[in-house]
């Protein structure tokens, strides 16, 4: 096992809370986060929502009420998450979940200053 693996962020708890659509996720550095279930989903690591090629896919809209309705682990290193809307390709690793949670506030505001300057909605 090396170093960093050691001292990376471990998972302790995951619940996947469909009432206010939000992941609560603690780690055993002590971190907590709540993750938008829109925000997992807008942030897919997914080749559909990455793009293929060379030039970067427009951004997803219409996940604003977006909801989980299964979680499998994958491995010990990822969840794989299914959203209400069918998509269920996104293999979510443990660093990605802690960068999303640690990060959320700024991509959340970067996504949807994105959105707003292209005219689109995030709307259901």
């Amino acid at each position: 096992m090396t170093a960093a693996a050691i001292t990376r962020p471990w998972p302790t708890d995951l619940v996947f809370d469909r009432a206010t659509r939000q992941l609560m996720i603690a780690f055993d550095d002590g971190a907590h986060f709540e993750i938008p279930f829109e925000l997992l989903r807008v942030e897919s690591p997914s080749a559909e929502n990455k793009g293929h090629g060379p030039n970067p896919p427009p951004p997803v809209t219409g996940k604003a009420n977006v909801n989980v309705v299964k979680a499998d682990a994958v491995g010990r290193y990822a969840v794989r998450i299914s959203f209400d809307d069918g998509h269920d390709t996104g293999l979510y690793s443990w660093d990605l979940l802690y960068d999303l949670g640690r990060t959320k506030g700024e991509r959340l505001r970067i996504y949807r200053e994105t959105l707003a300057q292209r005219a689109l909605r995030d709307e259901a």
